[in-house]
């Protein structure tokens, strides 16, 4: 034995050479997560928030994935889809609410929340305008642990839920104002893209961010003339680069809005409101003073909406008419296409649970990821949100202390 190894592994004292403790490294131990996938209501929501491919790695992570029966009917995933990808087929929501993580993209309702077993993590997007105290208050009496999907950033300081399903929202958001401006939905027959010697349609875009730059390349694409409107030069500038030719831009000023809107045929609803709830850039006397025929899409609403005439609508009933103009606003607009904003939020979501189960737990995993942390609105039946405390009068506290005094 050398001279070096004999003095780690022994100590000297008056008797002699006594051994030493070894000192070995001290890892994270591993998680193993039961997942459960609840049927989605298809009035409201047709996404689900993973794939049977994204069930497959989880479960090759040593995971398991319940998925109940018919779950993925809407985005057109079969039960045998899963099954074959190893998730468990569950008859019974009654079950399913039986495991340890909930992955539900709609809020869950009250009866869902009745069926948890208490002391469990949710995740589910949040919907503030439409959120009820009893909800909130039934989760807190479960201790539940509730994440916001549109509230998690990641570490590039990105909202990642909110970003691909804004992508997908303002695409299909320009598809569905040509869709009600055509004769086929009672429409006033206008192709949103002119052709030669007809003048093109209209666009007007509130918003730059990531929602209002996959719109304004839908309807640049379809040959729309588009206006954008922001509060924030530095974002105007932004997307124009991005878009990379020279736009109609413009910040927020009244008169000039309401001027520009006079000539609009479409009107996209792309402001960002995450935390701040309804604000109004367009009001109801402006809405009056539209084209008859014209079309508003609010894609804001499932944070409150950006135009004061909108309503909050599901698929089923998605379009009303005020002041002769079609309002379209529906909440979850990707929804209308599941299979593609399903894959969506399994590329965001798989990444998480995996860290999830790889940090050891909930507890340890929220004191690293700052950026989880921020979806955080419930931890163990504590709000955690000010916003939705203000709203019905609930006391809430900061999620940093909560987790420095565990």
């Amino acid at each position: 034995m050398d001279k070096e190894s004999s003095s780690t592994r022994f100590s000297l004292s008056n008797s002699g050479l006594l051994p030493q403790e070894e000192i070995l490294e001290v890892g994270k131990k591993r998680k193993k997560l039961v997942i459960g996938i609840p049927h989605e209501d298809p009035k409201l929501e047709n996404r689900l928030a993973l794939t049977p491919e994204a069930v497959e790695l989880l479960v090759g992570n040593g995971h398991e994935v319940l998925v109940e029966k018919g779950a993925g009917k809407n985005a057109s995933y079969s039960d045998t889809d899963y099954s074959e990808k190893g998730g468990f087929i569950v008859e019974t929501s009654e079950e399913i609410f039986m495991a340890d993580v909930i992955l539900k993209v709609a809020p869950l309702t009250l009866n869902e929340i009745n069926l948890l077993k208490g002391q469990q993590l949710v995740f589910s997007s949040l919907h503030i305008a439409k959120q009820s105290e009893k909800n909130i208050k039934a989760l807190v009496q479960k201790k539940i642990t509730a994440i916001a999907f549109e509230n998690i950033m990641d570490k590039h300081d990105i909202y990642p839920v909110v970003r691909s399903m804004s992508e997908i929202a303002g695409i299909t958001s320009v598809l569905v104002a040509a869709e009600y401006l055509s004769n086929v939905r009672g429409g006033k027959g206008v192709m949103l893209g002119g052709i030669t010697g007809i003048t093109p349609a209209e666009v007007i875009i509130l918003g730059a961010g990531t929602a209002a730059e996959y719109a304004t390349r839908a309807a640049l694409g379809l040959g729309a003339t588009v206006k954008i409107f922001d509060q924030s030069i530095h974002h105007l500038r932004k997307i124009q680069n991005n878009i990379g030719r020279r736009l109609h831009t413009s910040v927020f000023h009244p008169q000039v809005l309401e001027k520009t809107l006079k000539s609009a045929d479409v009107v996209i609803g792309a402001v960002h409101l995450i935390g701040k709830g309804p604000h109004y850039y367009i009001t109801e006397d402006m809405v009056k003073g539209m084209k008859k025929g014209s079309v508003i899409v609010d894609i804001s609403i499932d944070q409150g909406g950006c135009i004061e005439t909108s309503e909050c609508r599901t698929h089923n009933d998605p379009v009303f008419e005020k002041h002769g103009v079609v309002h379209y606003s529906v909440s979850n607009i990707p929804s209308r296409v599941a299979r593609t904003a399903s894959i969506a939020l399994s590329n965001v979501f798989v990444p998480i649970l995996l860290e999830l189960g790889e940090s050891g737990g909930l507890q340890a995993h929220l004191k690293e990821n700052k950026g989880l942390r921020k979806g955080v609105y419930l931890f163990n039946g504590i709000l955690t949100n000010s916003f939705i405390g203000e709203k019905f009068g609930i006391m809430s506290k900061d999620i940093d202390l909560l987790l420095a005094a565990f």
